[in-house]
């Protein structure tokens, strides 16, 4: 007898049709995968190099108020930056910084429209006096004399101080030594005195210049206020001249 060979296993078709669907679909995810990761890893490299950038343009800038904007888009950037390439160092220095730059971006745009209504209006100081510190003089003391050094800008908050060279006094909410402050040679150009118990306020040169540099609206203001300053003292000057009768 003859036995009948037997037919080759065959796999059936359905199968096959699978496991290359399958395979092809692993490829195409691991693709879609490939191409995410780099795509993250560029829009990442992205923000380093805008963060850059921004620092860079902030020493551009003309004003303290336009420096601050930029270096806050600057602190976003790298915090975005050092939170995706996981750079913890930049991250924690620029978590730190950005608060302190929106803080300070806030103190000049109110300091700015304050100083800014004040030239635009009646000359109030009312706005310096946050950036003051107290002093009080008693009667009869002498505040500065002719010729000193000067390195102080003063503001009266109760009683009066005389200025016995042009017979003229100051007296609650109004500033004086602004002229020695602001003229070429830093001196006193008149004496003052405490005509009553006087409470003053003062600000030292070096913190008024800060405040002027980062404010030009500041720079504005004490411009007005020393010219009109000068202009009545020249005035009174005039005045004080003409009564006094000429020596025979």
């Amino acid at each position: 007898m003859h036995r009948r060979k037997r037919a080759p296993a065959r796999f059936p078709l359905r199968e096959i049709n699978s496991s290359v669907y399958v395979a092809r679909r692993f490829q195409i995810g691991l693709l879609a995968i490939h191409f995410s990761v780099s795509a993250i890893m560029t829009f990442i490299d992205g923000l380093g190099y805008l963060a850059s950038a921004l620092v860079l343009l902030t020493f551009c800038m003309s004003t303290m108020l336009s420096l601050r904007a930029v270096a806050i888009f600057s602190n976003l950037a790298f915090i975005s930056y050092g939170l995706g390439d996981r750079i913890y160092p930049v991250l924690f220095l620029h978590i730190i910084l950005l608060p302190l730059n929106v803080v300070l971006l806030f103190q000049m745009v109110r300091l700015l429209r304050k100083a800014k209504r004040a030239a635009a209006t009646d000359l109030s100081p009312n706005w310096l006096q946050p950036f003051m510190r107290p002093k009080h003089v008693k009667a009869g003391e002498t505040i500065f004399r002719k010729g000193d050094a000067a390195d102080l800008l003063y503001m009266v908050v109760s009683g009066e101080v005389r200025f016995p060279e042009i017979d003229r006094g100051v007296s609650a909410g109004e500033l004086f030594g602004e002229i020695g402050l602001f003229s070429l040679e830093r001196r006193r150009t008149q004496t003052a005195i405490a005509a009553t118990d006087v409470d003053l306020l003062w600000i030292s040169d070096g913190a008024l210049r800060k405040l002027c540099e980062r404010n030009p609206g500041l720079s504005l203001y004490f411009l007005r206020l020393t010219a009109t300053r000068m202009t009545e003292n020249a005035a009174r000057a005039i005045g004080v001249g003409a009564a006094t009768p000429n020596p025979a």
